[in-house]
């Protein structure tokens, strides 16, 4: 009995150890599938003691936090920017139409008024009075204006004297200082007055800047002297029209009258400004002009095409003034002077202010014609309004260059201005 037992084991120990060795290769086949698909870890390992590493604990981000500078091999985790503003209403805009105006507030309107000085005449040159706003009539460009402000009140006047110090003047020089002293004389309170010489283009000084002090005025006309040099008349005039028309006191609402006086002999000779920028410029400034003009010494020859210098001293000179609104004086004897001067110190005290909205609102830098008419009742003299003849509209954004200026030293004064150097003329 005991020996079959033991062949029946013995019989099925050979399946049994079959079965174990089917199960061994199937499960190495299994585990070599799964390892297959694993990567690789080829880096070197450290033998010792394991450390338990703490899981990481995450980090707030600060926004204005500037990160450290990294380390080579050292990647930098991204950091958030800082946080948008937060939104705004925006409130609706009020409707003029229907906005309500605090009875103490202040309702300002922007305009653009117009200026003009109009001194009215009859055919013998006489000044005419007592003329009233309904009998002005102003056109641009044949348009009639609206005319905003009108008034014949002597108001305080800003003018510049500028003197020809050159040889050609020296035999009336005297005379010239005594008719600019008894112009100087009659400044009422108010006004304020600048005296500039002018011999050549790098010679053109101030020798005195406004003021109302009239010992400070009197004693700059009493520092002037006789100097050679080629007389540039045309630049004289454009620096100094220029510094009348910037010259502001207590801001950009002095609105005072503008003149600039002129005595000379007209005759240019070597200007940095050709005649075309001179009037240019004029028309962008309320400036009126008067000039004495000392041409009987000039040459009268002239050539078949030439004009002589007496002739283009005369037409630059009258041109000066019609531009402006402004008069010329030709005196035929140094015995006229001190009617000469009593003229202009009336046609600055005597003449009436129109200032008008221009209908054409364009910023377009072009030249606006200017005419004054006035009414001419029957049997009356003829009436003649005098004025500056256009204006030149302002350039939207626009910005007026200026000529650059230098300081020299003169025995008279050390405040010199003068044009920049022309590059078009050779050295």
């Amino acid at each position: 009995m005991r020996f079959r037992i033991f062949r029946f084991f013995r019989a099925r120990l050979g399946t049994l150890v079959l079965f174990i060795s089917m199960s061994a290769v199937l499960s190495f086949m299994i585990a070599g599938a799964s390892s297959a698909q694993q990567p690789v870890d080829s880096r070197p390992r450290t033998t010792g003691t394991a450390t338990d590493v703490p899981s990481p604990t995450p980090q707030v981000s600060q926004p204005t936090q500037t990160p450290a500078p990294s380390l080579p091999g050292r990647r930098i985790a991204p950091q958030l920017g800082a946080p948008p503003p937060p939104p705004v209403l925006k409130q609706k805009p009020p409707d003029p139409k229907t906005a309500e105006i605090d009875e103490n507030s202040t309702l300002k309107i922007d305009t653009e008024l117009v200026t003009l000085n109009v001194r009215v005449i009859d055919r013998n040159n006489h000044p005419i009075g007592n003329l009233r706003q309904g009998d002005f009539k102003v056109l641009e460009d044949g348009v009639s204006q609206p005319v905003f402000f009108f008034t014949q009140q002597e108001v305080p006047v800003i003018y510049g004297m500028a003197i020809d110090t050159s040889g050609s003047t020296r035999p009336i020089f005297t005379q010239i200082l005594d008719a600019a002293k008894t112009i100087l004389n009659s400044n009422k309170r108010g006004d304020e007055t600048f005296i500039e010489r002018f011999i050549s283009s790098d010679k053109i000084e101030t020798v005195q800047d406004f003021t109302a002090n009239k010992d400070m005025l009197l004693d700059g006309l009493d520092s002037l002297y006789i100097e050679g040099g080629q007389t540039a008349v045309i630049d004289g005039v454009y620096l100094a029209a220029e510094h009348v028309a910037e010259y502001k006191k207590g801001g950009d609402d002095d609105r005072r009258r503008r003149a600039l006086i002129v005595v000379t002999d007209g005759e240019d000779r070597a200007s940095y400004y050709p005649e075309t920028e001179l009037f240019k410029r004029l028309r962008e400034e309320d400036v009126q002009i008067y000039l004495i003009g000392f041409v009987n010494e000039l040459d009268s020859d002239k050539g078949f095409i030439r004009k002589s210098p007496r002739d283009k001293a005369v037409n630059l000179i009258n041109r000066i003034a019609s531009e402006t609104g402004g008069r010329a004086f030709f005196p035929q004897s140094i015995a006229e002077l001190p009617q000469v001067a009593n003229e202009i110190v009336r046609d600055l005290r005597t003449q009436y202010v129109l200032s008008y909205d221009p209908t054409n609102k364009a910023h377009d830098g072009t030249y606006r014609q200017i005419k004054v008419v006035v009414d001419q009742p029957l049997g009356s003299d003829k009436r003649i309004a005098l004025t500056r003849s256009g204006r030149t509209a302002p350039r939207e954004g626009a910005t007026v260059s200026r000529p650059a200026t230098k300081t020299t030293t003169s025995p008279a004064n050390n405040n010199a201005r003068q044009p920049a150097t022309n590059p078009r003329k050779s050295p």
